[in-house]
Protein backbone atom coordinates (compact mmCIF):
# COMPACT_ATOMS: atom_id res chain seq x y z
CA UNK A 1 0.00 0.00 0.00
CA UNK A 2 2.93 1.93 0.72
CA UNK A 3 4.25 2.06 -2.56
CA UNK A 4 1.17 2.79 -4.49
CA UNK A 5 0.39 5.85 -2.53
CA UNK A 6 3.88 7.22 -2.35
CA UNK A 7 3.73 6.88 -6.32
CA UNK A 8 0.24 8.62 -6.78
CA UNK A 9 1.72 11.73 -4.75
CA UNK A 10 4.78 11.90 -6.75
CA UNK A 11 2.46 12.17 -9.75
CA UNK A 12 0.28 14.57 -8.62
CA UNK A 13 2.81 17.00 -7.58
CA UNK A 14 4.48 16.16 -11.12
CA UNK A 15 1.42 17.17 -12.84
CA UNK A 16 1.03 19.99 -10.47
CA UNK A 17 4.40 21.49 -11.52
CA UNK A 18 3.57 21.22 -15.00
CA UNK A 19 4.07 24.67 -16.75
CA UNK A 20 1.18 25.19 -18.65
CA UNK A 21 1.68 27.33 -22.32
CA UNK A 22 1.09 31.16 -21.26
CA UNK A 23 -1.87 32.69 -23.72
CA UNK A 24 -0.59 35.65 -25.41
CA UNK A 25 -1.08 39.23 -23.96
CA UNK A 26 -3.66 40.13 -26.09
CA UNK A 27 -6.09 36.62 -25.33
CA UNK A 28 -5.78 37.36 -22.18
CA UNK A 29 -6.70 40.92 -21.71
CA UNK A 30 -10.21 39.75 -23.06
CA UNK A 31 -10.37 38.03 -19.46
CA UNK A 32 -9.45 41.59 -18.09
CA UNK A 33 -11.37 45.03 -17.22
CA UNK A 34 -10.55 47.28 -20.52
CA UNK A 35 -7.22 49.73 -19.92
CA UNK A 36 -7.47 53.47 -20.86
CA UNK A 37 -6.19 55.99 -21.30
CA UNK A 38 -5.87 59.22 -18.68
CA UNK A 39 -7.11 62.80 -20.22
CA UNK A 40 -4.43 65.54 -19.71
CA UNK A 41 -7.22 68.52 -20.13
CA UNK A 42 -10.41 66.93 -20.06
CA UNK A 43 -10.94 68.79 -23.06
CA UNK A 44 -14.37 66.93 -24.58
CA UNK A 45 -14.57 65.24 -28.14
CA UNK A 46 -17.16 62.95 -28.37
CA UNK A 47 -20.39 61.39 -26.40
CA UNK A 48 -21.53 58.00 -27.60
CA UNK A 49 -24.56 57.10 -26.76
CA UNK A 50 -25.42 52.96 -27.15
CA UNK A 51 -29.30 52.02 -26.75
CA UNK A 52 -30.43 48.36 -26.60
CA UNK A 53 -32.99 46.34 -24.91
CA UNK A 54 -30.64 43.76 -24.05
CA UNK A 55 -28.11 44.32 -21.31
CA UNK A 56 -25.68 41.89 -22.46
CA UNK A 57 -25.60 43.75 -25.87
CA UNK A 58 -24.81 46.92 -24.94
CA UNK A 59 -22.37 45.76 -22.36
CA UNK A 60 -20.75 43.79 -24.65
CA UNK A 61 -20.47 46.88 -27.26
CA UNK A 62 -19.39 49.36 -24.64
CA UNK A 63 -16.59 47.05 -23.72
CA UNK A 64 -16.13 46.92 -26.99
CA UNK A 65 -16.11 50.51 -27.67
CA UNK A 66 -14.00 51.00 -24.70
CA UNK A 67 -10.78 48.98 -25.93
CA UNK A 68 -10.95 50.50 -29.44
CA UNK A 69 -10.55 53.53 -28.11
CA UNK A 70 -7.56 52.31 -25.92
CA UNK A 71 -5.82 50.87 -29.26
CA UNK A 72 -6.39 53.88 -30.95
CA UNK A 73 -4.68 56.36 -28.20
CA UNK A 74 -8.07 57.83 -27.18
CA UNK A 75 -8.47 58.42 -23.40
CA UNK A 76 -12.41 57.80 -22.97
CA UNK A 77 -14.43 57.26 -19.32
CA UNK A 78 -17.15 54.50 -19.40
CA UNK A 79 -19.45 53.07 -19.71
CA UNK A 80 -21.85 55.49 -17.38
CA UNK A 81 -25.39 53.84 -16.96
CA UNK A 82 -27.65 56.22 -17.98
CA UNK A 83 -31.84 56.59 -17.05
CA UNK A 84 -33.61 53.25 -18.86
CA UNK A 85 -36.65 54.78 -20.90
CA UNK A 86 -39.83 52.33 -20.28
CA UNK A 87 -42.70 52.68 -22.70
CA UNK A 88 -45.92 51.00 -22.12
CA UNK A 89 -48.85 50.22 -24.40
CA UNK A 90 -51.99 48.93 -23.62
CA UNK A 91 -54.00 47.02 -26.65
CA UNK A 92 -57.50 46.23 -26.43
CA UNK A 93 -57.77 42.01 -27.38
CA UNK A 94 -60.84 42.22 -28.99
CA UNK A 95 -63.60 45.05 -29.72
CA UNK A 96 -67.53 46.18 -28.89
CA UNK A 97 -68.98 44.24 -25.28
CA UNK A 98 -65.07 42.91 -25.16
CA UNK A 99 -63.71 46.23 -25.10
CA UNK A 100 -62.28 45.46 -21.49
CA UNK A 101 -60.13 42.69 -22.45
CA UNK A 102 -57.09 44.01 -22.49
CA UNK A 103 -53.54 43.62 -22.92
CA UNK A 104 -50.51 45.90 -21.52
CA UNK A 105 -46.75 45.75 -23.47
CA UNK A 106 -43.90 47.45 -21.95
CA UNK A 107 -40.20 47.85 -23.29
CA UNK A 108 -37.70 48.92 -21.37
CA UNK A 109 -34.51 50.89 -23.64
CA UNK A 110 -30.99 50.39 -21.96
CA UNK A 111 -28.47 53.05 -21.95
CA UNK A 112 -24.52 53.42 -21.64
CA UNK A 113 -22.68 56.40 -22.27
CA UNK A 114 -18.83 56.40 -23.28
CA UNK A 115 -17.33 60.23 -23.46
CA UNK A 116 -13.75 60.73 -25.30
CA UNK A 117 -11.92 63.42 -24.27
CA UNK A 118 -8.72 65.74 -25.52
CA UNK A 119 -9.17 63.55 -28.54
CA UNK A 120 -8.36 64.90 -31.79
CA UNK A 121 -11.06 64.63 -34.78
CA UNK A 122 -10.10 62.50 -37.46
CA UNK A 123 -9.08 59.90 -34.83
CA UNK A 124 -12.49 59.92 -33.77
CA UNK A 125 -14.02 59.93 -36.70
CA UNK A 126 -11.90 56.79 -37.53
CA UNK A 127 -12.75 55.64 -33.83
CA UNK A 128 -16.82 56.05 -34.93
CA UNK A 129 -16.67 54.47 -38.24
CA UNK A 130 -14.54 51.57 -36.88
CA UNK A 131 -17.82 50.72 -34.64
CA UNK A 132 -20.18 51.52 -37.15
CA UNK A 133 -18.23 48.76 -39.41
CA UNK A 134 -18.21 46.24 -36.72
CA UNK A 135 -21.69 47.40 -35.24
CA UNK A 136 -23.65 44.74 -32.77
CA UNK A 137 -27.16 43.81 -33.29
CA UNK A 138 -29.38 45.37 -31.40
CA UNK A 139 -27.37 47.75 -30.57
CA UNK A 140 -27.76 51.22 -31.33
CA UNK A 141 -25.59 54.35 -31.22
CA UNK A 142 -26.19 58.10 -30.99
CA UNK A 143 -22.52 60.27 -31.22
CA UNK A 144 -22.03 64.11 -30.25
CA UNK A 145 -18.42 65.22 -31.54
CA UNK A 146 -17.21 68.55 -31.15
CA UNK A 147 -14.78 70.20 -33.16
CA UNK A 148 -12.75 73.15 -31.97
CA UNK A 149 -11.94 76.34 -33.78
CA UNK A 150 -9.51 78.53 -33.66
CA UNK A 151 -10.40 82.63 -32.68
CA UNK A 152 -11.75 84.80 -36.31
CA UNK A 153 -13.60 81.46 -37.30
CA UNK A 154 -16.63 83.77 -38.31
CA UNK A 155 -14.46 85.44 -40.64
CA UNK A 156 -13.60 82.29 -42.49
CA UNK A 157 -16.63 80.91 -42.23
CA UNK A 158 -18.13 83.86 -44.31
CA UNK A 159 -15.49 83.48 -46.92
CA UNK A 160 -16.21 79.98 -47.20
CA UNK A 161 -19.78 80.66 -47.60
CA UNK A 162 -19.29 83.27 -50.50
CA UNK A 163 -17.89 80.68 -52.15
CA UNK A 164 -20.40 78.29 -51.42
CA UNK A 165 -22.68 80.20 -52.38
CA UNK A 166 -21.10 80.80 -56.28
CA UNK A 167 -20.84 77.14 -56.75
CA UNK A 168 -24.35 76.42 -55.00
CA UNK A 169 -26.32 78.96 -58.01
CA UNK A 170 -25.90 77.32 -61.03
CA UNK A 171 -27.21 73.77 -58.94
CA UNK A 172 -30.12 75.97 -57.58
CA UNK A 173 -31.05 77.69 -61.12
CA UNK A 174 -32.16 73.74 -62.43
CA UNK A 175 -34.75 73.28 -59.64
CA UNK A 176 -36.15 76.73 -60.21
CA UNK A 177 -36.16 78.44 -57.45
CA UNK A 178 -34.49 81.64 -59.01
CA UNK A 179 -35.92 81.87 -62.45
CA UNK A 180 -34.19 84.18 -64.90
CA UNK A 181 -34.63 85.42 -68.40
CA UNK A 182 -32.02 82.84 -69.73
CA UNK A 183 -34.27 79.41 -68.34
CA UNK A 184 -37.44 81.11 -70.22
CA UNK A 185 -35.41 81.74 -73.30
CA UNK A 186 -34.14 78.43 -73.03
CA UNK A 187 -37.50 76.62 -72.64
CA UNK A 188 -39.01 78.88 -75.44
CA UNK A 189 -36.75 77.27 -77.66
CA UNK A 190 -37.20 74.00 -76.34
CA UNK A 191 -41.08 73.98 -77.41
CA UNK A 192 -40.37 75.42 -80.53
CA UNK A 193 -38.73 72.03 -81.73
CA UNK A 194 -39.98 70.42 -84.14
CA UNK A 195 -39.74 67.17 -82.17
CA UNK A 196 -41.85 69.07 -79.30
CA UNK A 197 -44.56 70.10 -82.05
CA UNK A 198 -44.76 67.01 -83.19
CA UNK A 199 -45.86 65.16 -79.71
CA UNK A 200 -47.82 67.94 -78.23
CA UNK A 201 -51.44 68.75 -79.93
CA UNK A 202 -51.38 72.38 -78.43
CA UNK A 203 -50.54 74.95 -81.44
CA UNK A 204 -47.42 76.94 -80.32
CA UNK A 205 -48.66 80.06 -82.45
CA UNK A 206 -49.22 82.20 -79.46
CA UNK A 207 -45.81 81.99 -78.64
Amino acid sequence: MLPLTKARDRQQSMTSKVDFPRMPRSVQAVYLKPLKRKALYGIPSCDLQLRSYNVRNVEFFADFALRAAYYLHLPATGPIPLPRITERWTVPRSNFVNKKSQENFERITLRRLVQIHDGHLETVEVWLAFLRKHAYYGVGMKANVWQHENLGVGKSMDVSLESMKRNLEPRWAHFGRRKNLETSETVYEMMKNDAVRKTSDAPLSGL
